[in-house]
């Protein structure tokens, strides 16, 4: 977050509200990706796409070198990626398992 931004904690809060809500109404893969397109820089998007795809090897138990051998990710985002799958807020491990689900139903 930037440090000398002139929105208050409650407005912060309402803008990110804002834009989960606006997430929330693309309804096919395609309105997503144009609209992250759109939302963030080349370099952010891969970012996440990166993050992404290192969920998928961990979940495989995988080393992180070897995982950094496979993405070209640093370890230290690698360590942080996993971090938040096992002790975050649970979204990385909600989209698991919905993929999962939707792969297998």
């Amino acid at each position: 977050m930037k440090a000398n931004r002139p929105l208050t904690a409650r407005q912060e809060a309402q803008t990110e509200r804002d834009l989960v809500t606006a997430l929330m109404t693309l309804r096919a893969p395609e309105e997503m990706r144009a609209f992250l397109r759109d939302l963030c820089t080349p370099a952010e998007l891969q970012a996440m796409a990166d993050r992404w795809a290192v969920v998928e090897y961990l979940q495989q138990d995988l080393p992180y070198r070897e995982i950094h051998r496979l993405t070209g990710v640093s370890v230290t985002t690698i360590g942080r990626v996993a971090r938040y799958l096992a002790t975050g807020n649970g979204g990385y491990s909600l989209a698991v398992r919905r993929l999962e689900g939707n792969r297998n139903g």
